[in-house]
């Protein structure tokens, strides 16, 4: 019985990469043993697989965007993202080709940690629009890290992007205020 169980919940969970608790810890900056109390507080959902804690990536998420604040360059990188999210929707051929030109171009300098959110943003651009939608914008470190390494460059003109930073600059003062 325990075992049907726990594959129902695996089953249901498959749509969302599940973490452990170390994994998890290293997205909330805290330590490992505070994401186990935020578990057993009942603070942050998990399965159990056998002994150990699986803990689905967006409910970490959703945990870091509620407690970590964008910076203003982070909240800047977002409001350009979503300009190039609405180019994405009304021309989606290509701007994805221009993306995954730029991704091959960006592959021969990476090196670390950057080559593995160019392989993410490589998934994101062969997979469906909406979650490559979803990931741009995603407010969380996982979004944060991945813009940092955006093939998008180009996808603006000049003038649009210079029109963009000032909306932003527009609205970062209206709700500074």
């Amino acid at each position: 019985m325990r075992k049907h169980i726990a594959e129902a919940q695996i089953e249901e969970a498959r749509d969302d990469e599940l973490l452990t608790t170390g994994e998890s810890a290293q997205i909330l900056n805290s330590s490992r043993q505070h994401v186990v109390d935020l578990c057993n507080r009942g603070d942050l959902p998990f399965i159990t697989i056998g002994t150990h804690r699986r803990i689905r990536r967006s409910d970490v998420e959703a945990l870091a965007d509620r407690t970590l604040r964008l910076t203003r360059d982070q909240r800047r990188s977002l409001w350009l993202t979503y300009a190039i999210a609405g180019r994405v929707v009304a021309d989606p051929a290509t701007v994805l080709e221009t993306a995954k030109r730029n991704l091959e171009g960006m592959r021969k300098s990476a090196r670390g940690r950057a080559q593995s959110w160019l392989n993410e943003w490589e998934r994101l651009l062969n997979g469906p629009i909406p979650a490559l939608l979803g990931a741009m914008t995603r407010r969380s470190p996982f979004g944060r890290d991945l813009r940092q390494n955006s093939p998008f460059a180009g996808i603006l003109s000049e003038e649009e992007r210079a029109n963009v930073l000032e909306a932003w600059k527009k609205h970062e003062a209206s709700t500074n205020t």
